[in-house]
């Protein structure tokens, strides 16, 4: 049976003329892409609040090296590390065998002299005598009586005893220890911790710049128009309470071309301790500073970019971002007023149409912290 060959012909020539109308109009084969909606902002001024972090060593407003006044064996201590102690508490004793006697010995040259002196007072009296020798052996009576006190000092520096209230640091020798004032390395410190001293270092060139944007005409007026600064503990948490700078350092330390600041910090809880490690927040307020999202930036060629909206249209434009703050970056390079594209850095390129939809600044961060909350 012979087959039809007038349909396959048929379809065969549809499918040329369709070819050949396609290639006469090119437009009918690509249809024009579609302008996406995308958020938008609005380039403002704001006064930003930035917080520049420094490492800091905590200290006691008062810590005090303890140390043994006299040399003697550790008998007693009474005292643990971390413990609270008070003005006056007895923390070591230290053994006072020799001391007590010589105490006993110094007591009785005492009494020969107090006899000596009762011997010759009467024959003074009497004229038997000069009244020279009464006058020496008085002498000698005194001479013996500050030897003696002397001793019961002594012993009593046996009993070392917290000269403030404070907590207890590290205790370097146990019972047994031979002890002096000599040793290099103290019995323990002692440290007041109601209030402490945090202490951190800026380069001369942020110190320079750190005192030419404080007010005042004087270095002590500076320090005193400081703001408070804040405190990051060692587990990166917020410390609770702020803190004042009370000192600058008048030398930059040769080693480190550094220069040392101190600020003071309440304690109330007891959360900082001697020696503690902790992050100084120190604030810098700028105002009236042209900001941006900072996810309304990117990277290109290692320079920081945005897109400008010019009509419909997205056009690259390079930036120089000062600082970040809170998802803010604060900008060089724009103009107030000027539309950047808010979102979508990564899904668009240079040329891209958009339907611009304008957004403001606080919906844009809001909508930022959010996303990663």
């Amino acid at each position: 049976m012979t087959k039809n060959p007038f349909p396959t012909a048929l379809i065969f020539s549809g499918l040329l003329v369709s070819i050949l109308l396609s290639c006469g109009n090119p437009k009918a084969a690509q249809q024009p892409h579609t302008a996406m909606p995308y958020p938008t902002v609005e380039v403002t001024k704001k006064s930003v609040t930035d917080l520049s972090s420094y490492p800091a060593s905590i200290e006691g407003v008062i810590n005090i090296q303890l140390r043994a006044k006299v040399p003697g064996y550790i008998q007693e201590v009474y005292v643990d590390e971390g413990q609270e102690v008070r003005k006056g508490q007895l923390m070591f004793k230290l053994e006072t065998t020799s001391l007590s006697q010589d105490a006993d010995a110094a007591k009785a040259r005492v009494n020969v002299a107090q006899v000596e002196v009762d011997k010759l007072k009467p024959l003074v009296d009497k004229e038997i005598i000069s009244n020279v020798q009464l006058e020496t052996a008085k002498a000698n009576l005194q001479q013996a009586k500050s030897n003696y006190q002397s001793i019961v000092a002594n012993i009593d520096y046996a009993n070392i005893k917290s000269p403030v209230n404070g907590v207890v640091g590290s205790i370097n020798f146990r019972r047994g220890n031979l002890v002096s004032a000599q040793d290099a390395t103290p019995l323990t410190t002692i440290s007041s911790i109601e209030n402490v001293y945090a202490f951190f270092s800026l380069n001369e060139k942020d110190l320079i710049g750190f005192i030419k944007e404080t007010k005042g005409n004087t270095l002590d007026e500076k320090v005193k128009n400081l703001p408070e600064v804040h405190l990051l503990l060692a587990d990166s948490s917020p410390y609770e309470q702020t803190g004042k700078i009370e000192t600058i350092s008048g030398a930059l330390d040769p080693s480190t071309g550094s220069v040392q600041f101190r600020a003071t910090f309440p304690n109330p809880l007891g959360l900082l301790r001697n020696g503690s490690s902790a992050t100084i927040l120190l604030p810098k307020k700028m105002d009236d500073v042209l900001v941006v999202p900072s996810l309304s930036t990117f990277e290109q060629q290692n320079k920081k970019m945005v897109y400008l909206i010019q009509g419909d249209t997205l056009v690259p434009k390079a930036v120089t971002v000062t600082t970040e703050v809170n998802g803010i970056s604060v900008v060089q390079g724009l103009k107030e007023g000027d539309q950047i594209l808010a979102e979508g850095v990564d899904k668009v390129r240079p040329g891209t149409k958009i339907i611009p939809q304008p957004k403001s600044l606080d919906s844009i961060l809001n909508s930022f912290s959010t996303a990663f909350k």
